[in-house]
C-alpha cells in the first residue's frame, strides 16, 4: 500500500507532536531522506522553543503594583492570560512568516539548481552544436553575454585543474536572461558553468550541493551573480572545479 504524501499540515503537526504514532514515523522516515525538510523541521522547534522561553515565564509574574489599582482591575486572570495567548500567537504568526520567507530563499535556490543541472544534461552531450559561441572568441562571448544579463562576467579558465573552455551559450530563466559557460577535459568530460544576475546584489552563501539525477551541481551567489557549476563527475572533484572557479572569481 503506498504512503501518503507528506505535506506542509503533516510537519506542523509532526513539530507540535499531534500526529497519530503511526504517521509520525512515516514523517520521520521522510525526513530521514530530505534534509532540507528536516532542516525547516528543526527550525520550527527552535522557534516554538524560543517563543517558550520568552513568553512563558509572564503567566506566572505577580501583578505590578503600579498595576493594582481600580483601573486595572478589568484585568482578570483569564484575560491575562488570554493576553498572553494573544502574544505568543502574534509571536507565532511572525515567526512563520519569517520562516516562510527563508523557506521561500531555499525552494528559490534549489529550482535554480535543478534548472542549471538541465541544461548541463541537454547541452553537454552535443557533439556538432555544444554551444553557440566557441572558445576561440572569448572576448566577444563575454563582452555578448554579460550585456544580456547586465553585469560583468567572466568566463574562468580551469587550465590548471585540466579543463578548457568550449565556448558558451545564451539560456532563458526564471527571472531573465542566464550565461552558460562550458568546459571540457582530455578524456572529454565536461562542465557547465551556469551564471544569471542576482536581484539581492548584497546577497553571499556558501557552496551547496544538489544531485539531479546523475548530475551533480555546487550553487552559489556572489553578490550581483549566482554560479552552478554542473557535471556527471564524483563530488569531489566538481567541488575541486568548484573552487577554482570561486577563486578565480574572487581573487
Amino acid at each position: 500500500m503506498n504512503r501518503l504524501p507528506v505535506t506542509e499540515s503533516d510537519l506542523h503537526a509532526y513539530v507540535d507532536s499531534t500526529l497519530p504514532q503511526a504517521r509520525g514515523a512515516e514523517v520521520e522516515t521522510y525526513l530521514a531522506s530530505h534534509s532540507e525538510e528536516a532542516e525547516r523541521v528543526a527550525a520550527y522547534r527552535q522557534q516554538n522553543a524560543a517563543l517558550h522561553a520568552l513568553f512563558d515565564p509572564v503567566l506566572d509574574e505577580a501583578v505590578p503594583e503600579r498595576l493594582r489599582t481600580r483601573r486595572a482591575r478589568w484585568m482578570k486572570p483569564p484575560l491575562r492570560y488570554a493576553a498572553v495567548v494573544a502574544w505568543v500567537a502574534l509571536g507565532g504568526v511572525v515567526g512563520w512568516n519569517l520562516q516562510a520567507y527563508t523557506s521561500a530563499q531555499r525552494t528559490e535556490a534549489s529550482t535554480w539548481a535543478r534548472r542549471a543541472a538541465i541544461a548541463h544534461a541537454i547541452y553537454s552531450p552535443e557533439v556538432r552544436h555544444p554551444v553557440e559561441v566557441g572558445a576561440d572568441q572569448e572576448a566577444h562571448l563575454v563582452n555578448w553575454l554579460s550585456k544580456r544579463l547586465g553585469a560583468q562576467l567572466r568566463a574562468p579558465h580551469l587550465g590548471g585543474i585540466g579543463y578548457t573552455l568550449v565556448g558558451g551559450r545564451l539560456l532563458p530563466g526564471e527571472r531573465g536572461p542566464v550565461a552558460q559557460f562550458m568546459y571540457q577535459d582530455a578524456k572529454g568530460q565536461r562542465l557547465t558553468l551556469y551564471v544569471r544576475a542576482n536581484a539581492d546584489h548584497a546577497r553571499e552563501t556558501y557552496f551547496q550541493f544538489a544531485q539531479e539525477n546523475k548530475v551533480g551541481v555546487f550553487y552559489w551567489f556572489d553578490r550581483r551573480l549566482g554560479y552552478a557549476l554542473s557535471g556527471e563527475v564524483d563530488k569531489d572533484e566538481l567541488l575541486r572545479a568548484a573552487t577554482a572557479v570561486h577563486s578565480q572569481l574572487n581573487p
